[in-house]
């Protein structure tokens, strides 16, 4: 670079860039450790990476689709928002268990939950717009709101039970809020938010938008929707608070992470869907969201009605808990999601990070969760993996006795 040029880039972009996430920091020391070790060696909790098999039915449906269909259009560019078709699908398949009244025009189909907070985040964020959210709360959320046109603003966690804080939620909106961003269930708590708490912050959501003199609206990040443990149930947002927006992923539920596939829900009965569900068009257009992947869309049309099978899920969550309490650690019982939420002993989760990491046992430290005093355990891994790691965390604890 010539002396004294200025540098022709964002230094945002820049940061970000040259800055990983925690997650796939470990992740991918992880995979260096392994081929110095041996895998069996390292104790990777770091990254939500499904370890459960996609159902059969959607591998038999992508080879039925490239088989028998039409090759040019398996292959070729969908409307935006997606096929009408899978749209219907999907919005029979909600329709069903909820009995609600989606129509397949509330739907916008994008290429996973990321994209979609992105593009309903861009699409709300007027002049001076806050997005609030709650810790523990997904990392990301602080870029997809700060890069988009808001200002991400954090209610502390509520470290007993990881529901809301009411009062101060309250005290964190103006009428600057736009949005109240929630994720349930849970990542990183596996905590999943009770009908009871829904319906209070539905009231209160209701009585702040009317002091604001604008609708505040709810976005439901739901990719775990499907994953829960012991009869939980999941409410689903928009019959309880009806300016609700919700993004969703079946990245989790029919375990295809790296397939990008997912939609947002406006609702009719949000106030002013019809401008909202055109402005999220605007945004994805704005981040170059053409459509999203034909082959996957077609697969989510067939495959729209299935569920996970979470018992491997279920066996790794209650294992790792029962064996965490009886060693001393403090945790959240996780009802949904693949996630243990659990209290670092010492106080500081990224001085005992480091010190599990020195013995290739990777947990990720809660700072960038908005709980610092908290480390997660990524649930989805092989049982083996998690038998073997055990008298590493109890050697752990026992070092702070």
């Amino acid at each position: 670079m010539l002396k004294g040029r200025m540098t022709m880039v964002s230094q945002k972009m820049l940061a970000l860039g040259t800055t990983r996430s925690c997650i796939r920091e470990l992740f991918e020391y992880g995979l260096q450790q392994a081929a110095i070790v041996g895998k069996e060696n390292v104790y990777d909790f770091s990254i939500g990476n499904p370890s459960v098999p996609a159902p059969k039915e959607v591998n038999q449906a992508i080879v039925d689709i490239v088989t028998q269909e039409d090759s040019v259009e398996i292959h070729g560019y969908t409307p935006a928002p997606g096929y009408m078709g899978v749209r219907e699908a999907v919005a029979t398949d909600l329709n069903q268990r909820y009995g609600t009244k989606i129509r397949p025009q509330n739907l916008y189909f994008t290429c996973g939950a990321a994209p979609a907070l992105v593009s309903v985040i861009r699409a709300l964020a007027v002049d001076d717009a806050e997005f609030v959210t709650i810790a523990p709360h997904f990392v990301e959320y602080r870029p997809f709101v700060e890069c988009n046109g808001g200002k991400l603003v954090v209610v502390p966690a509520d470290m007993d039970t990881f529901q809301i804080s009411f009062p101060a939620l309250e005290r964190r909106l103006n009428a600057h809020t736009q949005a109240v961003i929630i994720n349930s269930p849970n990542n990183p708590s596996g905590v999943i938010y009770t009908g009871e708490t829904l319906r209070q912050l539905a009231e209160l959501l209701t009585r702040k938008s009317r002091e604001a003199g604008h609708p505040i609206y709810l976005i439901a990040d739901e990719p775990y929707r499907e994953l829960v443990y012991e009869q939980g149930e999941v409410p689903f947002v928009p019959t309880i608070y009806k300016d609700t927006i919700v993004c969703y992923s079946y990245s989790k539920s029919l375990s295809l992470p790296g397939e990008r596939i997912g939609y947002i829900c406006v609702p009719d009965e949000a106030e002013d869907s019809d401008q909202v569900f055109a402005a999220i068009a605007g945004a994805a257009r704005a981040i170059g969201h053409v459509c999203p992947p034909s082959l996957l869309q077609q697969v989510v049309a067939r495959c729209a009605h299935l569920r996970p099978d979470i018992g491997a899920y279920d066996r790794n969550r209650t294992t790792l808990y029962e064996a965490l309490t009886s060693y001393g650690y403090s945790c959240a019982k996780a009802n949904g999601a693949f996630y243990l939420f659990v209290k670092a002993p010492g106080g500081s989760s990224k001085a005992f990070s480091e010190r599990a990491k020195a013995k290739n046992l990777l947990i990720v430290p809660g700072d960038d969760f908005g709980c610092p005093e908290f480390f997660r355990i990524s649930t989805c891994v092989s049982y083996d993996m998690i038998l073997r790691s055990l008298p590493v965390f109890e050697a752990l604890i026992q070092e702070y006795a």
